[in-house]
């Protein structure tokens, strides 16, 4: 699909480009109206009924009332990309701490069989979404898979996401999930890489939780990371159960290469991005559309200062065969 280029946007001051972590977005001060601003910069494509932009990291897609979210703003973002009365609808999304590429519908029709196609993927095992990762650790081996059973618990408010070694047929109907990632490893350098992750179920925290069983947290990981312990520079796996989560803490070595201080590297954001998505082709025979999202600017200076290559966060030919 053609991708035009984004509008621009007056609310540059929104994105906080100086040290550490250059492009974030502070959403606690700005209104609905200048959240629309910015997104509306961040459309990659807009096609008939289909809009896809590249959402910051940080921005939550559902929330409490009076929480700025994604949903809460389509009125506003509909107004700003001339759409008039037409309303916007989410069909696939990142959650809040990952940043990438959000599809919105304004027609009901098209965002069903959106929705078809991809639960048909999935049910197919043909993953249509692939995420881009930097993770504290090498994934040994290089690619593989990740099979997990998984649970939400409650703990000090929070729901988190609990693997299930050998679930009984009692836990399946009592929300215990059987999950499902493919992952590749791209580059590595300085302990850390370059990963490329296909989810084939879907599970909230799916990705970062299977990152931390193969023992490489993702970067900026502040909730699973601490499962991962080190003891004599082997790492192993606390019990999930008895984990809370805390800070990410990453070793001094890491930390000069990544230029960042612990208090800096404790307000880490997340490095995991939505970076491809594939659409249903025109017809049945046709081959699936790509779109594609460019990541942010603190995941490309991550990857500069770990010498990790950005030019391979493209697909490549070695993930066209779990496509095919």
């Amino acid at each position: 699909m053609r991708q035009p280029q984004p509008h621009r946007s007056c609310k540059r001051k929104d994105l906080v480009e100086d040290q550490p972590f250059p492009g974030l977005l502070r959403t606690e001060n700005l209104s609905l109206e200048e959240l629309a601003h910015v997104l509306r910069a961040a459309v990659v494509d807009q096609k008939g009924p289909l809009v896809t932009l590249n959402k910051p990291q940080g921005l939550p897609v559902t929330g409490r009332p009076g929480e700025l979210t994604l949903l809460s703003v389509l009125p506003q973002l509909s107004q700003a990309l001339g759409l008039k009365r037409q309303e916007l609808q989410v069909v696939r999304a990142p959650g809040k701490e990952a940043s990438g590429l959000v599809l919105l519908s304004s027609c009901p029709q098209t965002a069903s069989h959106l929705q078809k196609f991809f639960t048909h993927s999935r049910r197919a095992q043909r993953p249509t979404a692939t995420y881009c990762a930097i993770t504290d650790g090498v994934p040994e081996p290089s690619e593989g898979t990740v099979h997990m059973p998984l649970k939400l618990e409650r703990m000090d408010g929070i729901d988190l996401a609990v693997p299930v070694m050998s679930p009984s047929r009692k836990d399946i109907q009592e929300g215990v999930k059987r999950t499902l990632s493919r992952f590749h490893v791209m580059a590595a350098g300085y302990g850390c890489a370059l990963v490329q992750l296909q989810p084939l179920t879907v599970f909230p925290s799916q990705l970062q939780v299977h990152m931390a069983l193969q023992l490489c947290p993702i970067l900026g990981d502040h909730t699973y990371a601490a499962r991962v312990g080190t003891v004599l520079g082997q790492r192993f796996l606390w019990p999930a159960e008895t984990t809370k989560p805390q800070r990410q803490v990453l070793d001094e070595a890491l930390l000069r290469h990544l230029h960042l201080s612990p208090s800096q590297a404790a307000q880490m954001p997340l490095h995991l991005h939505l970076h491809r998505l594939l659409l249903p082709g025109t017809n049945s025979r046709a081959p699936p559309a790509e779109l594609l999202a460019p990541l942010p600017p603190y995941f490309s200076r991550t990857l500069q200062r770990l010498r990790l290559s950005p030019q391979q966060t493209v697909p490549d030919p070695q993930l066209e065969k779990w496509e095919e």
